[in-house]
Formats: C-alpha cells, sequence, structure tokens
C-alpha cells in the first residue's frame, strides 16, 4: 500500500518555537520525512525554513545567538506594536533566498489573521518572507502587515496549532507540535521562573519589561505580591486564549501524533536559548516516534 501523506503542523510559541528545528531533526533521525509543512506565527518562520531547504543554516543562525543578537533585531517603536519586524525580515531576505511559496521544494502554507474581520487567512503563495511576517504579528509585540488591504496580525489569535490547514493541504497523518500544552499560568509562577539555568540569561528581558511599568498598587508593596508587568499581561493573555483554542479546534480535528516539548519556562522574547529549546524539542519529537510506527509510518 502507498504510504499515507504526512504533514508537519508547526505551532505558535513566541521563542519555545525553537524547539520545531529539534522535533524536525527527531523525526530526520528516524527517517521520517514529511510531505508538507504549514505553520502559526513561529511555527511558520521554523516551517518556512525547513520548507526551502535552508533548516542547517538556520539552525547555525539560531544556536549562535546571543541576547545582544536578539536586542540588535528590535527595532522599538510606539504605534501598532512594541517592534516594527523590519530589521528581523531584513536579515532573513538578506541571508536566506526569499522564493515565492508556491515554488518551494515542500509544500508550504503559515496562517495569519484579518484584524478588521477576525477572518482566519492561509497564505499560500506570494513571498515567502511576507507570509512569514504577517503571521509573527503578535499583537503589541509586533506591528501589523498591511496585505492586499487586509491588516493581518498572528495568525495564534484564531488557529494557534493549524492542524485543519494541513488536511485541506491534504495530509492524511498529522503530525502536530504544540508549544503551549505546560504553560497556562507557569508564566507567572515564580518557581517556574527558578527552573531558569542560572546566569545573565533572561536578565535583559526584565529589564525590558521594568521599562514598561510594573502594574503596581500604591499601598505597602511589601504586603502584597508583585504583579505582573504590561508586556507579562499580555504574553500571558495570549497564551490562556491560544491554549482555549488549540484544546477545542483539535477536539474538533484531532492530529494523529502530537509532540507536546515542555518548555513553559522560556519567556516571550527568550530568543537567545536556542540550545535549550532544541534539544526539549529533540526529546520531545523521539518520544513520539512510536507512536509514528504505530501508525504504520517507518522510514523507507
Amino acid at each position: 500500500m502507498p504510504r499515507p501523506r504526512i504533514g508537519l503542523v508547526l505551532g505558535s510559541g513566541s521563542a519555545r518555537g525553537w524547539a520545531h528545528v529539534g522535533v524536525i531533526r527527531a523525526l530526520e533521525e528516524a527517517g521520517i520525512r514529511p510531505d508538507l509543512v504549514c505553520g502559526t506565527s513561529i511555527g511558520a518562520l521554523v516551517g518556512a525554513a525547513y520548507a526551502a531547504g535552508e533548516l542547517d543554516r538556520f539552525e547555525q543562525w539560531v544556536l549562535g545567538m546571543g541576547f545582544k543578537d536578539v536586542l540588535a533585531l528590535m527595532d522599538v517603536r510606539l504605534g501598532g506594536g512594541m517592534l516594527k519586524g523590519e530589521r528581523l525580515m531584513e536579515f532573513l531576505r538578506r541571508n536566506f533566498v526569499d522564493r515565492p511559496i508556491e515554488e518551494l521544494p515542500m509544500p508550504f502554507a503559515a496562517v495569519a489573521t484579518a484584524l478588521q474581520t477576525g477572518a482566519e487567512v492561509w497564505l499560500r503563495s506570494g513571498s515567502t518572507v511576507e507570509a512569514v511576517r504577517a503571521s509573527i504579528a503578535l499583537p503589541a509585540l509586533f506591528t501589523p502587515v498591511v496585505q492586499e488591504g487586509r491588516i493581518l496580525v498572528d495568525g495564534g489569535l484564531v488557529n494557534p496549532v493549524p492542524v485543519s490547514l494541513a488536511r485541506a493541504m491534504g495530509a492524511e497523518i498529522v503530525i502536530a507540535v504544540d508549544l503551549s500544552s505546560d504553560i497556562v499560568g507557569r508564566y507567572l509562577r515564580a518557581d517556574a521562573r527558578a527552573e531558569e539555568p542560572a546566569g545573565r540569561t533572561g536578565q535583559w528581558i526584565r529589564r525590558l519589561q521594568d521599562s514598561l511599568g510594573k502594574l503596581r498598587t500604591s499601598s505597602d508593596e511589601a504586603s502584597v505580591p508583585r504583579l505582573p508587568s504590561l508586556l507579562e499581561v499580555v504574553a500571558s493573555s495570549i497564551i490562556v486564549m491560544q491554549v482555549r483554542i488549540t484544546r477545542s479546534r483539535m477536539a474538533g480535528d484531532p492530529p494523529e501524533v502530537i509532540v507536546a516539548p515542555r518548555l513553559a519556562y522560556l519567556g516571550v522574547l527568550d530568543f537567545h536559548r536556542g540550545q535549550e529549546a532544541i534539544e526539549e524539542g529533540r526529546r520531545a519529537g523521539a518520544a513520539c516516534v512510536e507512536n509514528l510506527r504505530g501508525l504504520g509510518i517507518q522510514a523507507p
């Protein structure tokens, strides 16, 4: 019998998204290569690199990224979102070939959200970099993208783990990577922060949060718990929404295999911690290989 068509779905999750690279590596090591890939937000970025055949170079870039490099890609502004995102896109255009989606070696698609209508937008043609830029436009963090008269923002608002898109692209077996399965509430917990490795990791983002202002009461601060910063409130609110949407949509259209890396301790902008995320993605991906074997998926 012919091998079923395999679709790889890469979910949203900000800096936790580097785990997608590890998941792909685990599949490769098991001799399993998807026939198509689609993604939302950071999943669209990693998925585009994979579909373009650029994953090796992309992984080296991620592993070489320090917190100063992350800061260098930030172009702060006050209108529409904290970051314009143009420095990141210019870097991608300069270092990776921006081919039309329909010309990529592997079928690829990204998800965005039309801000005016709330409609889910599937980006399956045109510039790969522009599709990724629209899909990662996290509200309050990145400015929206105007495309064909539509204002597009992060696809995680409507479809954080786009199983339905993979089905529409012809996938018969769907491997879905869910980066938010263990994260609700933990992003704000002190003990979750304590799990971070020692050193300067994460200090720069807390300085950024401090610059946005802590939400404190005017009463004696020593007598009340520290309230979260503006960035923490926005990020945690979006996480709660995305987890609920993911659970609802997966209940109606469940994937055959779910890969769930455990990276709740990573902050929204901890992109400099790629090694940790990739290793956890590899571990989670390897743990799901037996499930694929049970579905009759074998190495060629």
